[in-house]
């Protein structure tokens, strides 16, 4: 654990740089941005194979999941740089739901065996909490829950009762897909029977887990949007090197080159509020709840500028179903509320500092 005085290392480590590069690696061959909008109109684009490659034979389902329980014993960091990269490419895969958000929860819980099988890539399991769920909330005791992200790809679902924590079997509980506006992510209602399951954790101790898990969650959903920013900025870029007007590359007009260099310090900033989080979630550090508010604050807003900008810098292919585009701006939209508002956490970080929130 970090002491008081502690320096956050923000920079990626060998590891974490082959890890990056396995990843990419694979997302290129398997899960290019070019093909994305003719995959997701199959089925959202799950595609089980590509979740074998990254869970089971990258090993990234286990990255949180200490050795002794069949993970690899990584961090917070290794899983941030997965992130990043599945921003970049709005892959469709529930990594983090399950292998952050459902892993975290059930470690937290003391749920060893099942946090083992995630972390094997055999399973799937999802926190039945509204994707907008955001770290201190509490869910409430109506059996039914809406808005629930990937629990159409689970296995298992992690349910919350008054009297503790259930992992049951996704077949047992009634999954009803809603209409997302990610199609990358799709969302469903989720209505738990109440009865059958294994209890996992009592009541104390589920609370506690689930906060756990939707902070780890939150802070590392910063890293998808950084992933996304950058995908957006360097495919404007390229974009306005190549398309020419008045016998002249469009990005060399001042008032553009100002719009991506402002961009450009944002995805900057960005990227070291969400290595900030990840670092502080890594190390235990005290600091977490701030750095991953403050992560969310501003990696939100980043992504979606992002998104918003190369939209609107591509001109009219921009607009158009067959160019990925709207396809970030709907992840970056999605991901502005998902795991806490901006509101919720400047609500969080003006507690956590002692000065007023915000009107």
């Amino acid at each position: 654990m970090e002491g008081p005085g502690a320096m956050t290392d923000l920079l990626y480590s060998e590891a974490e740089s082959d890890l990056r590069a396995a990843v990419r690696s694979l997302l290129a061959g398997r899960a290019a941005p070019a093909d994305l909008t003719a995959r997701v109109e199959e089925a959202g684009a799950h595609d089980p194979a590509l979740w074998k490659a990254l869970a089971t034979d990258i090993g990234a389902a286990g990255l949180l999941v200490p050795e002794k329980l069949g993970g690899h014993g990584a961090s917070h960091r290794e899983a941030a740089v997965v992130l990043e990269e599945l921003g970049r490419a709005v892959t469709p895969v529930p990594y983090l739901t399950s292998s952050v958000v459902a892993t975290e929860t059930l470690l937290a819980a003391g749920a060893g065996d099942l946090a083992g099988e995630l972390a094997a890539g055999r399973t799937v399991a999802v926190l039945a909490v509204p994707l907008s769920a955001g770290p201190g909330h509490e869910p409430a005791d109506t059996g039914t829950v809406t808005g629930v992200a990937d629990a159409a790809r689970a296995d298992v679902l992690l349910v919350v009762r008054p009297d503790g924590l259930y992992a049951v079997d996704a077949a047992d509980a009634t999954v009803t897909p809603l209409t997302a506006l990610d199609l990358t992510r799709p969302l469903a209602t989720v209505t738990d029977g109440g009865g059958g399951g294994t209890r996992v954790a009592d009541a104390a101790t589920a609370r506690a887990a689930v906060r756990r898990g939707l902070l780890a969650g939150a802070g590392l959903l910063a890293s998808e949007q950084l992933g996304v920013a950058e995908w957006c900025l360097e495919e404007t870029v390229r974009h306005t090197r190549e398309r020419h007007q008045f016998n002249r590359p469009v990005g060399s007009f001042q008032s553009l080159k100002h719009r991506m260099a402002r961009l450009w310090l944002e995805v900057v900033n960005a990227r070291a509020a969400a290595r900030s989080a990840a670092d502080a979630l890594a190390t235990g550090s005290p600091e977490a709840p701030l750095a991953v508010a403050v992560a969310q604050v501003y990696c939100s807003r980043v992504a979606v500028h992002a998104a918003e900008e190369c939209v609107q810098l591509h001109g009219g292919i921009g607009m158009t179903w067959e160019h990925p585009a709207h396809l970030y701006l709907k992840r970056a939209k999605a991901d502005q509320i998902a795991l806490g508002s901006a509101g919720h956490h400047k609500d969080t970080l003006a507690g956590l500092v002692d000065l007023p929130a915000p009107a």
